[in-house]
C-alpha cells in the first residue's frame, strides 16, 4: 500500500527541512495508518493471549511467517460472548494502528468470530433462501401436531444431555406417553446422514404421533448437521409432525424453518409436543360434570313429558265404551240407509236386510277381533298389570309419587301400591344408584 508525501504534509508540519520529536513523527505516522488504511478482516492464529485486570484483551495475529501485535478494549471483549483460546484460529475485524509511546505497529480489534463462519453464514442464507422459493419454509405447510399423542419419537444421540431433559420432562409432565428413542450422531461428519437415517426408520415404523429432533447448544460448527439440505427436505417430507429443539434460544438452523414447529431448547420442545396430564385431567373432570348435569336436565324433561302424557291418557274400558257406540251408531245409520234404497226400488226388505245383515255380521265380526286386539295391547299398559310383575307405586303423603330415593326425608311415612293391596312404610334410609 503507498503512502503519499501529501498526506504528511496535510498534518501541519513544516517543510522537509523542519526537526521533528520523535512523539510529533509517531504521531504523524498513526493518523497515516489509520487514515489510509481502511478496517478489514484478518484471518490467523491467536499466541500470547493475554487478559489484563482492566478487561482489555492482548494477543498476537500470526501465520506461518509473520506475525502483528493485537489488543482489544473491554468494552468490544465484553460483546464477543466467548473467551478466544490461545491456537485457535479466528477471523479478526481490524483497524491498523500505531502505539506512539514505543512506536510499534498494532492492531486494534474491534470484533472477531471463529474461522470460516462467515463462508458458513454465506452457506445457511443460500440455502434457506432456495428452500423458501421451493415452499418448504411457508407456514401454510406445517402439520398439526397430535393434541394427544399415543407416543412420541425422539432423534437425537444416547449420549446426549438434551434426550435426558426430554425423559426428565415427559416424564413429569405426561407419563402416560410412551417414549422411543431413534439414535444418532448430532455433531460431526456423518451426523447429518444419521440424523435422515433416524428420521427415515421413524417414518417406516409408523409408531409415533410427533417426533422430537433436539440437540443441546454448541458452536456454529458444533450445530452444522442440522442445516444439512438432505435432512432439511427429509424433514419438510415426513408425514410424522416434526418439532425441532437445537441448542438454545438464540441459535437458529435450516431444521428449525422447516419443521412443523420450532421450540427454543430440547425441554421446550418436550413441554410443546403434548398437554400436561395435570390439565388434561382437569379438563376430563370439568366435562364430565357439564354431561352430568346435561344428562340430569334431560332426565328431568322427559320425567315432566311422561306425566303429562298420562294425565292425557284414556283407560281401556273408556276407549271400548266409546268404540262400541260409534259402530252402534253406524250400525243404525246403515240400516236405515238400507231400508230407504230397498223401498225405492220395490225390493223384498226381508230378502235385503237378511244379505246386509250377513255382511254386517262378518264386517262386525273383523271389528271384533281388531277390537279385541286393541284391547290387549291396551290391558297390557294397565299399570296395574305392571304391579302385577312385582313392581310397586310409591306415594307421599299428598299423593305424588316418589320418582327419586333422595326426594324422601328421614322417617317420611309413604304408602306403597302393589298388584294386590297397599301397605305403609317408614323411610329409614335413601340411596341414589
Amino acid at each position: 500500500m503507498r503512502f503519499s508525501a501529501s498526506r504528511l504534509e496535510e498534518s501541519g508540519s513544516p517543510g522537509d527541512d523542519a526537526v521533528l520529536s520523535v512523539s510529533q513523527l509517531n504521531r504523524r505516522v498513526a493518523r497515516l495508518l489509520e487514515a489510509e488504511v481502511p478496517r478489514l478482516w484478518v484471518a490467523g492464529e491467536i499466541s500470547n493471549f493475554t487478559r489484563a485486570a482492566s478487561g482489555h484483551w492482548y494477543f498476537s495475529i500470526k501465520d506461518e511467517t509473520a506475525a502483528v501485535r493485537a489488543v482489544m478494549f473491554r468494552a468490544r471483549a465484553q460483546a464477543v460472548g466467548f473467551v478466544p483460546e490461545a491456537g485457535g484460529r479466528y477471523e479478526f475485524r481490524v483497524q491498523v494502528s500505531l502505539y506512539e509511546p514505543r512506536g510499534d505497529y498494532q492492531v486494534q480489534v474491534e470484533s472477531l468470530r471463529q474461522a470460516g463462519r462467515g463462508d458458513l453464514h454465506e452457506a445457511f442464507l443460500r440455502l434457506r433462501d432456495r428452500l423458501t422459493d421451493e415452499g418448504l419454509i411457508d407456514p401454510d405447510r406445517r402439520r398439526a401436531l397430535a393434541a394427544f399423542p399415543g407416543a412420541v419419537g425422539v432423534v437425537t444421540s444416547l449420549s446426549a444431555a438434551a434426550l435426558r431433559d426430554v425423559l426428565s420432562v415427559m416424564a413429569r409432565r405426561a407419563p402416560h406417553v410412551r417414549i422411543i428413542v431413534y439414535p444418532a450422531q448430532v455433531q460431526g461428519r456423518d451426523a447429518a446422514l444419521q440424523l435422515c437415517a433416524a428420521l427415515a426408520r421413524a417414518v417406516e415404523r409408523a409408531e409415533v404421533d410427533t417426533l422430537l429432533l433436539v440437540r443441546g447448544g454448541g458452536s456454529l460448527e458444533d450445530l452444522w448437521c442440522f442445516n444439512d439440505e438432505m435432512l432439511a427436505r427429509r424433514i419438510a417430507a415426513s408425514p410424522i409432525p416434526v418439532i425441532s429443539g437445537v441448542g438454545h434460544e438464540t441459535d437458529f438452523s435450516i431444521a428449525d424453518f422447516v419443521a412443523d414447529l420450532r421450540a427454543p431448547t430440547p425441554t421446550a420442545a418436550a413441554e410443546l409436543c403434548c398437554e400436561d396430564r395435570s390439565q388434561t385431567l382437569g379438563r376430563l373432570q370439568a366435562a364430565r360434570v357439564l354431561l352430568a348435569r346435561g344428562q340430569q336436565r334431560r332426565l328431568e324433561h322427559a320425567a315432566i313429558r311422561l306425566d303429562r302424557a298420562c294425565a292425557q291418557c284414556v283407560s281401556p274400558a273408556q276407549r271400548l265404551q266409546l268404540r262400541r257406540q260409534r259402530l252402534a251408531f253406524a250400525v243404525r245409520r246403515l240400516q236405515a240407509g238400507l231400508t230407504g234404497v230397498l223401498q225405492e226400488r220395490g225390493q223384498r226388505p226381508q230378502a235385503a236386510l237378511e244379505r246386509v245383515a250377513a255382511r254386517l255380521n262378518g264386517l262386525l265380526q273383523r271389528r271384533h277381533g281388531r277390537l279385541d286386539a286393541v284391547l290387549a295391547a291396551l290391558d297390557a299398559l294397565d299399570p296395574h298389570r305392571v304391579l302385577g310383575r312385582g313392581y310397586a307405586l310409591v306415594r307421599r303423603a299428598d299423593g305424588s309419587l316418589v320418582k327419586n330415593a333422595l326426594d324422601l326425608n328421614l322417617n317420611e311415612t309413604v304408602e306403597i301400591e302393589f298388584g294386590q293391596g297397599r301397605a305403609q312404610a317408614e323411610v329409614t334410609r335413601t340411596d341414589f344408584l
